[in-house]
Parts: structure tokens; sequence; C-alpha cells
């Protein structure tokens, strides 16, 4: 959004025809004290007001519903991938990329690495970590904040406007104005008035209806998990309740839903991460699906698949990512056996340790916990202090962790090669042809691993 008034006089709207969504017309005031003419100047916009979701039919065209059809079958069948909860961590981590590429910090560059540090220090000091640059810090607590707003939607009976306002505060805690909009927005030309707008939002007396008829959309199961999560994602950009933050509270939404159908159980998802890579064709997507006139028109049809082909085009390469990531996993997983075998033998010791130990036990948990401390694979694994270092000990000389101090009493242990395959994953996610080697990522990622 490029801009807001707080206030303004509104003239005539014209009157909404039941069940067709609309291009209004509304009249904006001269703003005499703006700072140029064009921006002074009054005159002619058109908010647009969409039907509502649960009362407009969904008439999907066969290719779009075989689409979904195989999008959500890749989607099942990455969550039973034998990396298990290894790729469940991906999401964990990707939230760091949400975090940043969706909030005011956006153009600040922290690895994984520093971020599950800064992580990890504020909570074994059980306040502020230290040490850590301000960058490392912010993001974590955004990450933490992300991932318990979008758990605790997750929980909720049925959704509320409540619950979204909510979820809203907590996203953007700086921002001034928390609540549904009371204030036409715009998105896209001046920041003075809307004329120039690429788009312009219902305008605020329609807020809260439409977001009833979207809270009661979330809460039902009438279309398939990814139909429904793309429908309402677009509606919600379209309705754009806030002055802020809509982008971000938008895609939490996503995984909210596919989450809360039960379709993803730890939004494992970058969904959002490709939608922001192909902002072209996002932008595109949310055009169409933007149309004017009768819910059941063609031109309504077409525009509702186009966006659709968008939304599932962008899960299916989130699959294929993540896919490429937990294969990348295992094939790591394996290596470090086969390290820790040759470690024990070099050792004297039985090449594989019993199975419920607690070095094997730590092995298989690394990938969801790339670090870790003594205390924290206590409370992991319920074992004792002793046996928890002794663990840790064994994989760092086996060359599986690397100690690095955290706090000034406080060693952590770093599986680095799984922050690698994360940063990696992360850059490709950032290129438009989701290989680096091909086209560079397309906004701000930590750089390439070095060694």
């Amino acid at each position: 959004m490029k801009g807001y008034r707080l206030s303004f006089h509104r003239q005539k709207l014209c009157e909404r025809i039941s069940a067709v969504a609309a291009y209004l017309e509304a009249s904006w005031p001269a703003a005499w004290g703006a700072p140029s003419r064009r921006d002074r100047r009054g005159g002619v916009y058109r908010p647009y007001l969409p039907d509502e979701l649960v009362s407009g039919p969904l008439v999907l065209s066969p290719e779009v519903a075989q689409e979904a059809a195989r999008a959500e079958g890749l989607v099942r069948r990455l969550t039973a991938h034998s990396a298990g909860h290894g790729v469940d961590g991906l999401a964990r981590f990707l939230l760091r990329s949400e975090a940043i590429a969706s909030s005011r910090i956006e153009g600040l560059q922290t690895s994984p690495q520093q971020v599950a540090l800064a992580e990890l220090a504020a909570h074994e000091s059980g306040g502020v970590s230290k040490g850590f640059t301000a960058t490392a810090a912010l993001v974590a607590n955004n990450v933490s904040t992300l991932r318990q707003a979008v758990t605790e939607l997750v929980a909720v009976d049925a959704v509320s406007i409540e619950d979204i306002v909510a979820l809203h505060a907590m996203l953007l805690p700086e921002e001034k104005h928390h609540g549904l909009r009371e204030v036409q927005t715009w998105v896209g030309g001046g920041h003075w008035q809307p004329l120039d707008a690429e788009f312009v939002p219902p305008p605020p007396e329609y807020v809260r209806p439409l977001m009833d008829d979207f809270v009661s959309y979330v809460n039902r199961a009438e279309h398939a998990p990814l139909i429904q999560a793309a429908m309402a994602h677009a509606q919600f950009e379209t309705i754009h309740p806030f002055t802020d933050g809509n982008g971000r509270v938008g895609r939490a939404m996503v995984h909210t839903i596919l989450t809360r159908r039960g379709l993803t159980p730890h939004a494992i998802l970058p969904i959002s991460l490709v939608l922001l890579t192909r902002s072209d064709a996002y932008i595109n997507g949310l055009t169409a699906y933007r149309y004017a006139g009768d819910a059941g028109s063609q031109e309504a049809r077409q525009g509702i698949d186009a966006w659709l082909r968008v939304f599932l085009a962008a899960t299916v390469t989130a699959v294929e990512q993540a896919e490429r990531f937990a294969d990348e996993l295992e094939e790591l997983r394996e290596e470090w056996r086969e390290r820790h075998r040759r470690f024990r033998e070099s050792q004297g010791l039985r090449p594989v340790p019993r199975a419920d130990s607690a070095v094997v036990r730590l092995l298989d948990l690394l990938p969801a916990a790339p670090l870790v401390t003594a205390r924290t694979v206590q409370g992991l694994l319920s074992v004792t202090h002793p046996a928890a270092r002794q663990a840790l000990e064994e994989l760092s000389a086996a060359g599986i962790l690397h100690p690095k101090q955290v706090e000034r009493n406080t060693r952590g242990y770093l599986a680095r090669e799984v922050f690698d395959l994360l940063t990696l994953t992360e850059r490709r996610l950032a290129s438009t042809r989701w290989d680096t080697r091909e086209s560079p990522p397309a906004r701000l990622v930590p750089a390439r691993p070095q060694r």
C-alpha cells in the first residue's frame, strides 16, 4: 500500500447490486495541503467491491479441477516423506524468510544460523539474547511471533474476526492502527490520493460485512483445502481489511487454512515465498480474480480460474522445492551415519550403538533441531545432563556437530550442514527459475555457504 488518509469526506457512492461484483464510483476531494499540483488534485476514483465467498457460486474448469487434485496429491506425498520431522524443520527456518520479506525489517540480511543462535541464546538466558546482531535478534523475535500466531489461530474452534485482528496485532506490533480499517486505502499510485492507484479496495463501511463472510468461509469445508486457501487469500487481499500488513496476514492465513484442514500438519509448504518470487504472476492472478459482473458469468469463471492456476502452480513448485530439500536431507543423514560409524570404529567402539541410546536418538533429531545445547537435549530426549553432554561430544568428535559459544556459560552445538541446506533452499526459492545457476535470487537472501 502506498498510502492512506485518516479521514476524508466521501461523496456519493454507487449502490451495490446484490450478488454482483462491481467497481464503484467515489469522489476524492482536493487536498490543498499536498506538496504538488498532482497530489492536490481531486476527482473520481473506483474502489472495488467483491462478491461474498459463501454465497457466490464456484465452478472450476476441468483443467483447474484436475490440477488442484494433482497438487493436493503431491502435498500429501510430501507430508509422508521419509525425512519426517526434518521437512517440518524446513518450514520453521523458512519462516525467517517470511518474517523478513513481509515486514518492516525488509532489506536486512542475517543467516538462518545467526537467527537460530539468537533464538537459542534468548531461550537459554530466559531473556534477550546477547552477543548477536540486533538484526538477528529482531528476526528471531519475528519468527517466534509468526509461529506462535499461526499456531494459535490453527487451534481455535472457529476463526473469528477478532482472531484475525489479534493475528495482525501480533505480526505487526509496531503498526499504529490495529483493528479493521475505518478509512479508504489503496495500492500503488501516490500517498495523497487514490486517483492513480493500481487497486482500490472496498470502502471502509463494507469491510466488516465482507470479513464476516470471510471468516464464515474459512470455517467451512465446501471446497478442497488448496482451493479454499487460494480463494480465501485472494479475497483477503481484495478486502484489504487493515491499513497496513495485509500481505503478511494474508500469507499467514494460507498456512492457517491448510493446517486447519489437515493437509499440512505443520505449515511445511513455502507457498508464500514462491508467490513472492513470482510477484508479477501473483499480481496478475489477483487482478484476474477481481472481475466485475455476475458471479456465475464467463468472465468471473475465467478470472477465478486464472488466479487458481497461479496459486496451484506456486503450490506445486513449493512441494518440488521442499521435496528436493527432504531428499538432500536424507542423503546427509546417511552420510552422518557412515561418518559416525567410522568414528566409533576408530575409537575401538561398537560401530553401531543401541537404537535407544541418546546419541542415536539425537542423530535422528538433528535435521529438525540443528542447534542444541546439553540443556535442550536433556529436555528433548528426557535424559540426564551427563548423557546429553556425552552424546553431543561424541557427535562433535565425529565431525557432525560443531561447538559454538552461545552465552558466557552455555555452549551450543550446530549441525552446519543442515544450515547450509536451508540456505541453499532459501536461495533457490528466491530464484525465478528455482536455480541460482540460471537466475540469481530476486530478493535479499543469505550468502552462499562458504567452506
